[in-house]
């Protein structure tokens, strides 16, 4: 007679199967990782967590994803259904939830689940590669004036033209995590200052991000006055909601350029459409939308100064692998009983 496993963990997400072979090869006894593919929706590209819209079970499959919800232990992602079965409704013996995003700070307070002892592991770090290399893609595409270039070409037009550089400007990092931290190593490759805006600044800090200038969130106007290029890659919390408003746009150099990569709902959108407009902001690179979709009607889709990114800048090729790299250390701490040693766990009072 076969014992029942300890922990059950459940993938509630879609998932390559290379990648689940290699959670099962490296978990330990007493482990069972439950994948089955025809619960989850297909998905639309790599790396893609929710599937193409409209998927449905069957009622017998429905019946199996309930059943595999009741008995996990551990979960690979939030599961997502109606309303009333979101979060853990339906797993009620779960203790541990690794998510495939970074920001989930927010979902897991609407959950109820920020006064618990869940343990809610997030994919920190993984897309901080991808994520800064949209903010230089914005960068570079604005500095070089890739517009002109497009139209030139376009029009079969050759004009020379003068062009500008990275090199001497200033780019503020609002949140300078790992994200951040990797955008201030690429800045010192291209020759730029650094100036960052971090919750406790201090000189290591500024050491660890190479920085001109590190302030604290108080003093977020005077970094952002210096700035030619401002990224946003901070944490959606109720301390950050729309810090980007009009007092922030007034505070910034005349012709700023900015990004973000954080979440929608850290810039006043109103604000920033009206500073676009008059020229105040010179260009906007938005991966993020404080409405998502980005509604059909929003100005932003068709002003010539705003590149739209799905909120698809962090999504790469390597992204699921990374995140089961964390999964898989951090079940061997879980199983182990040394939950002090598992690393990316969410700070669900600060949301981060």
């Amino acid at each position: 007679m076969t014992s029942s496993p300890a922990h059950i963990a459940f993938i509630t997400s879609p998932l390559e199967s290379e990648h689940v072979e290699r959670m099962r090869a490296a978990a330990p006894a007493g482990v069972d990782i439950i994948f089955a593919p025809d619960l989850l929706p297909m998905t639309r590209y790599v790396g893609d967590h929710k599937g193409r819209d409209g998927f449905r079970r069957t009622g017998a499959q429905e019946r199996r994803w309930r059943e595999a919800l009741g008995r996990a232990t551990i979960l690979w992602d939030f599961p997502t259904g109606a309303e009333d079965e979101r979060g853990l409704a339906l797993a009620p013996n779960v203790r541990w939830v690794q998510t495939t995003s970074s920001g989930v700070g927010q979902q897991v307070h609407s959950f109820g689940l920020a006064p618990t002892d869940l343990i809610v592991t997030t994919a920190r770090g993984v897309h901080a590669d991808a994520l800064a290399e949209f903010a230089f893609l914005v960068m570079l595409g604005h500095v070089k004036d890739l517009p002109r270039l497009q139209r030139d070409q376009q029009a079969h037009r050759w004009e020379r033209y003068c062009g500008g550089e990275l090199s001497g400007k200033t780019v503020a990092i609002v949140g300078a995590g790992k994200v951040g931290a990797r955008i201030a190593a690429l800045a010192r490759a291209f020759d730029m200052s650094v100036t960052a805006v971090v919750n406790n600044p201090s000189p290591a800090r500024s050491a660890e991000l190479f920085t001109t200038d590190i302030y604290g969130q108080p003093d977020l106007h005077k970094a952002l006055a210096s700035a030619d290029y401002v990224v946003l890659c901070t944490p959606h919390t109720p301390q950050t909601e729309r810090m980007i408003d009009r007092t922030a746009f007034a505070a910034m150099k005349p012709g700023a350029v900015l990004i973000n990569i954080a979440r929608g709902q850290v810039v006043d959108e109103a604000a920033l459409i009206a500073a676009l407009s008059s020229g105040r902001i010179a260009f906007a690179g938005l991966d993020v939308a404080a409405v998502e979709p980005l509604p059909p009607g929003s100005p932003l889709w068709s002003m010539p100064n705003v590149l739209i990114s799905p909120h698809s800048a962090s999504t790469a090729p390597s992204e699921n692998g990374k995140i089961v790299d964390i999964f898989i250390e951090n079940l061997g701490h879980y199983v182990a009983g040394q939950t002090e040693k598992m690393i990316n766990v969410l700070d669900k009072a600060r949301m981060y």
